[in-house]
């Protein structure tokens, strides 16, 4: 049987709950009243702490503890695009769907986006309107904002980008 463990951290923008296993992280979420365990934790949300820590510090730009969400072949793909999006840098919904060969699956880019259980490591917060608005982002407009302006923050020395 394979163990499931949960865990909060605080960030500057509010508690992130950690779940997964003694091999990946299964989700990293913004959602509150989740309830942590207390056994001891496997090294695997351990790493996930640290490296988490590290990103809101501003000195990892890079995740390499081991992730894993379940999902469709097509779910697969726009997150393993996700993955691709460079550090303080975004694409639209479009560009997107481009980079997985499907123009026309724009709406469905979206929605995917917006079930992405993996949140910053699988960076769905990088992903934007044509027009370069923010849209959309499960854990909140205001979050994506500041994902955003930290990283454009700690790349460039810039302060605000919206």
């Amino acid at each position: 049987m394979i163990t499931e463990h949960t865990h909060i951290i605080n960030t500057p923008v509010g508690a992130l709950t950690i779940i997964g296993n003694e091999s990946a992280i299964h989700t990293l979420t913004f959602k509150e009243g989740q309830t942590p365990t207390h056994e001891p934790l496997p090294d695997v949300i351990r790493q996930c702490m640290e490296e988490m820590n590290e990103y809101f510090a501003g000195s990892l730009r890079a995740f390499t503890f081991p992730v894993a969400q379940p999902g469709t072949a097509f779910q697969q793909s726009v997150w393993q695009q996700l993955m691709t999006i460079p550090y303080g840098q975004t694409i639209s919904y479009l560009q997107l769907a481009k980079r997985i060969n499907n123009p026309k699956s724009i709406r469905a880019v979206g929605t995917t986006n917006g079930k992405n259980r993996i949140a910053i490591v699988v960076p769905c917060h990088r992903v934007i309107g044509s027009d370069g608005t923010l849209t959309g982002y499960a854990g909140g407009l205001w979050r994506k904002k500041w994902l955003l302006e930290h990283e454009i923050r700690q790349k460039s020395g810039s302060l605000e980008l919206f």
